[in-house]
């Protein structure tokens, strides 16, 4: 596995234990976090915080999923310039794609915002979901990739900090894995890598270390992705946008045993899988 060199910082710290709380003074590592802001064609869109690795495949799959791009190849090129309060991603893009990211932009200026990034209102933020093709998952598979998924998390095993993004074939071998600190970052460094690689999607699923949230499902689901597997819960929005896009949704993904939320084919309901 790759090492974490560039993406984690060894920081003193006190380590205070039982019997007596006795204190004993060590180095620990860190997950790194900085602002990433991804500028496209010289504008600044957002800033995100993130870690700094496979920060390429993130500016792509961040693009794709958001759907500022629509295919791999309107983004023409990528610059990552290190800066004094963080790292800014320079972004080259199709003049199509960036007109439609300017008129987005101006119908939200002087709006007052819902919490939600470049959302306005209410009924703009469940986006529409499009609809995928669930591959033939089966449970030894998901199990499969469950039981390496640690293998792929190099940063986490150090830290304690870092969410994992894995892309699994159906016999669950982990082909492509990333991390990050946030949990959507390290979904989008692992749709931009798909991309990069046109990686066939009905061929495998997605696996990763969080919840199944709304925007877990529809950045899958944006990507072409027909599986999720979770380690942990799904929301209820999540199961009813995986739904409305055929996704089969797995979730509290332990050893030995997994919950399926949503089944688009013939198979076990949710209420016996869960028993």
């Amino acid at each position: 596995m790759t090492d974490i060199a560039g993406r984690a910082e060894r920081l003193p710290v006190e380590e205070h234990r039982e019997p007596g709380w006795s204190a004993v003074r060590r180095d620990d590592d860190l997950t790194l976090e900085v602002p990433v802001a991804l500028v496209y064609n010289g504008i600044s869109h957002a800033v995100m915080m993130a870690s700094p690795g496979n920060l390429e495949d993130f500016a792509l799959g961040f693009s794709l999923t958001e759907g500022i791009l629509e295919q791999p190849h309107e983004l023409y090129d990528i610059e990552v310039r290190h800066e004094e309060n963080g790292i800014a991603l320079h972004l080259d893009i199709a003049s199509q794609r960036m007109a439609e990211l300017r008129r987005h932009r101006r119908s939200l200026s002087g709006k007052t915002g819902c919490g939600l990034c470049g959302t306005e209102s209410l009924e703009q933020a469940i986006r529409p979901i499009p609809s995928v093709t669930a591959p033939d998952l089966g449970d030894a598979a998901i199990q499969q990739a469950l039981s390496r998924l640690r293998e792929y998390q190099p940063v986490q095993a150090a830290t304690g900090a870092s969410h994992g993004a894995a892309w699994c074939n159906l016999t669950g071998d982990i082909l492509i894995a990333r991390e990050d600190v946030g949990r959507h970052n390290a979904l989008d460094k692992l749709i931009g890598a798909l991309a990069l690689e046109a990686t066939d999607r009905e061929a495998g699923f997605a696996l990763v270390s969080s919840r199944a949230s709304y925007e877990v499902v529809h950045k899958c689901a944006s990507a072409g992705i027909g599986a999720l597997v979770a380690v942990s819960a799904a929301t209820s929005l999540a199961v009813t946008q995986a739904r409305a896009a055929g996704l089969l949704l797995v979730g509290f993904a332990r050893p030995g045993r997994h919950l399926v939320y949503h089944r688009p084919t013939a198979g076990p309901s949710p209420a016996s899988a869960a028993g």
